[in-house]
């Protein structure tokens, strides 16, 4: 359920990806440090957009340095570090540790088991810090999967779990901009779980796993009203943001959220509207 929220690179400005680049390179070296070198298997775009968002509005005092690493080991790459990024890299983790537990149920995955194991040291430093936030974002995720195991289709109400997850993440503190953020949070969650089964309704059809799609998959406007859908989600979630006195990486949030987590949907789109000619 990672690998939604991306730019839209060719609309980036050079500077502007640049600086996107380091708060990635930064949120890398941010799990490695903190959390081994197995923590960086869990490095994904998503996060990394939460870190720069969070940034933007709380303009924390940034980190700027260089370093290499083993994907880039001749040249150095610009790094920026901060309390969000901190956080985000938690959070990352936090994610990871229940996906690799959802993907067991689903699949029994042995290897996503084990890097469950290898990671719940570090959750579980995360949940004593947050235990709150923590505590609600593991009902929701237990919710999603008892829901899933009834093979409930109910859009709205097995998407608000993880609409709740993201909500959560999101509101890094509990200030002013807490029900904004949990608000952008909630929406973009939705839209991240409506187009993961847009995504992969084929397969979990031939696999017999639970998809909300299942029943709309099968009439003539699937495609309509999954667009439909995912653009009142995104919507939703834009209008949360522009409500956020962000000035700070607001170019890379919005070319995100205006063209970016399209990006997977029209490749998925276009190859099965080219499987059915």
């Amino acid at each position: 359920m990672f690998g939604y929220v991306v730019i839209n690179k060719p609309e980036l400005k050079f500077k502007e990806f640049d600086v996107y680049q380091s708060y990635y390179c930064g949120l890398c070296k941010t799990l490695k440090e903190k959390y081994g070198s197995r923590a960086q298997i869990s490095l994904n775009f998503d996060l990394n957009f939460i870190s720069i968002l969070l940034s933007g509005l709380y303009e924390s005092e940034t980190k700027i340095g260089e370093s290499r690493c083993v994907m880039h080991p001749l040249s150095k790459h610009t790094t920026r570090y901060n309390e969000c990024v901190d956080y985000a890299a938690k959070m990352t983790i936090v994610l990871t540790y229940f996906k690799c537990e959802d993907d067991w149920l689903d699949e029994r995955k042995i290897s996503k088991q084990a890097y469950k194991r290898l990671l719940r040291k570090a959750y579980q430093e995360i949940k004593e810090e947050y235990p709150d936030k923590l505590a609600h974002i593991e009902t929701c995720l237990h919710c999603i999967n008892d829901y899933e195991s009834q093979g409930i289709t109910n859009l709205d109400e097995i998407s608000k779990y993880f609409g709740e997850v993201m909500g959560e993440i999101c509101a890094y503190k509990d200030d002013e901009w807490h029900d904004e953020l949990y608000e952008f949070g909630f929406y973009l969650g939705k839209f991240i779980y409506f187009i993961d089964a847009y995504e992969d309704i084929e397969q979990d059809l031939k696999k017999g796993t639970y998809n909300p799609f299942k029943e709309l998959y099968q009439t003539d406007q699937f495609e309509d009203k999954c667009k439909d859908i995912l653009e009142l989600m995104i919507s939703e979630a834009t209008m949360a943001f522009e409500r956020l006195p962000i000035i700070e990486n607001a170019a890379i949030i919005r070319n995100i959220l205006y063209g970016g987590v399209w990006n997977k949907y029209e490749l998925v789109r276009q190859k099965r509207l080219e499987g059915r000619k």
